[in-house]
């Protein structure tokens, strides 16, 4: 049985510094109850529909996004279709005027269609609002997105960059699985997604589905988080994570950046360029590249020339003291043939 998440209020987190060492370097998830309970937009959402609307018609650039849209036979539930190749849902463009009434016009057939449109930058579709809802915790220049839209259920998925998911409007359920159970989800593709991110098929199918006899050992790690209007969630990056928005309207904003980036090269990337060159090797290959892997990258065993003073370590020494730039170009170099 996992562990229940620490939670802790909002209100206790000094300032952008103490939400890095205390939240964020841990690298678990943590429940920050109340971190969006005096937001306008949260308190707009308390009364009629109306008025939550009205409150986010005031920024309406006139901007589009993307919106999923689902048939009644879905549920919410949005996903792949019957082929290899499809989804159950359409997706349509729309201005923030059209997504809201048929969020509104959903809302009086609770078992018809279901809409959503996520991760809109809020600078885009409804600038103005960041700067009356704000997180004081986050650098100020980690931007946030706005999610809108009925009840739904997201399929399974993990994100490249930390996240702070806060609940603006609707209840939210958060199941968690941590990164290394990834062999017991059954992850679909990488390159034929839903939203960017690939997802575990697993969670989403039915109990004692013959197709994914692993699972059963993740579903015994999974935590289940539920919040209410006004709290958020700290993910870091690469925790799997199946969303489902409760109400019949649902409003979340999230912040996506990376809290310990030393330059734009970023994890992921790195990962699908060792696919290329080490994924297909001899297997005593494979595991040779995975002892200099732990020696130089993961290090177990503390840093890899600790037997030296530290004047001897070149560009194996602290990144920020400019061997991020040496390395980097030390790698196009080596890329280039050089």
């Amino acid at each position: 049985m996992a562990e229940a998440l620490r939670e802790i209020a909002a209100d206790t987190i000094a300032d952008a510094g103490d939400f890095r060492t205390r939240i964020a370097e841990p690298c678990v998830p943590v429940v920050l109850r109340g971190a969006c309970r005096d937001w306008p937009a949260r308190r707009a959402g308390e009364g009629a529909t109306a008025l939550l609307f009205a409150y986010l018609r005031r920024f309406d650039s006139g901007a589009t996004g993307q919106a999923f849209v689902g048939e009644r036979g879905i549920a919410g539930r949005y996903h792949y279709g019957e082929g290899a190749d499809g989804f159950n849902f359409a997706r349509e463009t729309l201005g923030l005027g059209g997504l809201l009434s048929r969020i509104e016009d959903a809302g009086d057939d609770p078992e018809g269609r279901s809409i959503y449109m996520g991760s809109v930058p809020t600078d885009t579709l409804l600038p103005g609002f960041a700067d009356e809802n704000r997180l004081r915790f986050l650098p100020p220049a980690v931007r946030p997105r706005i999610w809108l839209g009925t009840a739904s259920r997201i399929a399974c998925h993990y994100d490249t960059y930390d996240n702070v998911a806060c609940v603006v409007a609707g209840r939210r359920r958060f199941t968690l699985y941590p990164p290394d159970a990834i062999g017991d989800l059954y992850v679909g593709p990488i390159d034929h997604t839903m939203a960017g991110q690939p997802v575990a098929l697993a969670p989403g199918a039915d109990a004692g589905d013959p197709r994914y006899p692993r699972f059963e050992a993740a579903q015994g790690r999974a935590v289940t988080i539920d919040l209410d209007p006004g709290d958020a969630l700290y993910l870091p990056k690469l925790w799997w994570h199946q969303v489902e928005a409760r109400d019949a309207v649902n409003v979340l904003v999230n912040y996506w950046w990376d809290a310990f980036a030393s330059g734009p090269d970023a994890p992921a990337t790195t990962m699908m360029l060792t696919m290329i060159a080490i994924a297909e090797r001899p297997p005593a290959e494979r595991a040779a590249w995975r002892a200099f892997f732990d020696h130089y990258v993961f290090r177990p065993d503390g840093h890899p020339l600790a037997h030296l003073p530290e004047e001897r370590h070149g560009i194996l020494g602290p990144l920020a003291k400019g061997n991020y730039g040496r390395i980097r170009a030390f790698v196009m170099q080596m890329l280039r043939g050089g």
